[in-house]
């Protein structure tokens, strides 16, 4: 029996995969359970327009992303901070406190999406990634200066 599945099941397929299986199988475990569907014409045709709706949906995410990764990109984040001798600065700049400043310029940027390679804590420019989306990833300047 062709069975199209609704969810991902280890050692057995994907979702939205359609695969042969034998029926007892997918009567009694697949079917029941709420893991697959049987094949149809009709329940094929549901799938594709499903995947339709879902690619145009990411298409529009990563569209969005895209205007926000402009934007991001003209910005300049300056952090006042307190030095020492030899304009040593006293710890360094976190991504909690870069999301705060987005925060504040009015981007909802969660501190989980933003890359710092190495700690920021000298004085000048840095560059930081931020992972709008797997697709699309804007780079914001952090310019640290004396207190």
């Amino acid at each position: 029996m062709k069975v199209i599945f609704l969810k991902d099941l280890k050692g057995q397929g994907k979702k939205d995969e359609i695969k042969e299986v034998k029926d007892g199988y997918a009567q009694n475990f697949l079917i029941k359970n709420g893991y697959a569907i049987k094949y149809t014409n009709r329940s094929n045709e549901i799938l594709k327009n499903q995947i339709n709706d879902r690619n145009k949906k990411e298409e529009e995410l990563i569209n969005e992303c895209n205007k926000i990764k402009e934007k991001l990109e003209k910005e300049n984040l300056v952090f006042k901070v307190k030095t020492g001798k030899e304009d040593k600065v006293f710890g360094s700049v976190s991504s909690k406190q870069i999301s705060e400043q987005l925060n504040k310029k009015g981007y909802k940027i969660d501190k989980k999406k933003i890359n710092i390679d190495f700690p920021i804590s000298t004085l000048g420019i840095h560059n930081v990634t931020i992972n709008l989306h797997s697709k699309v990833q804007a780079s914001v300047k952090v310019n640290l200066i004396k207190e």
